[in-house]
C-alpha cells in the first residue's frame, strides 16, 4: 500500500497533471456556457497547467498520493438558475 517506487511516481505524475488541468477547465468552461464570467475573468479558462494546479496539492500529489487542482471560482448568482447550473458546474 505505502510502496514508493519513483519510476511510478515518475511515469505517473504528466497523466495525473493533464487530468486535474482538463477537469478545472471542464469546471471553468460549464460555468463560463451558463452566463458566469468569473473563471474567464480569474484566467482560469485555459489549459495551461500554471492556472490550474495547486502547488501544495501537488506536493501532496508526490508525498501522500493524494493531491488537489485550485477550484474554479464561481459566482452562481451569475447563472439564470442558480441552483441547476451550480450543481452541473
Amino acid at each position: 500500500m505505502f510502496d514508493f517506487n519513483l519510476l511510478d511516481l515518475i511515469a505517473g505524475i504528466p497523466g495525473l497533471i493533464i487530468a486535474m488541468v482538463i477537469h478545472e477547465y471542464a469546471h471553468a468552461r460549464v460555468a463560463v456556457a451558463l452566463g458566469d464570467r468569473t473563471p474567464l475573468l480569474m484566467g482560469r479558462l485555459t489549459l495551461n497547467p500554471a492556472a490550474h494546479i495547486d502547488p501544495v496539492g501537488l506536493i501532496m500529489l508526490f508525498l501522500v498520493r493524494f493531491g488537489w487542482a485550485k477550484p474554479v471560482i464561481i459566482d452562481p448568482r451569475n447563472f439564470k438558475k442558480p441552483r441547476r447550473d451550480d450543481i452541473l458546474v
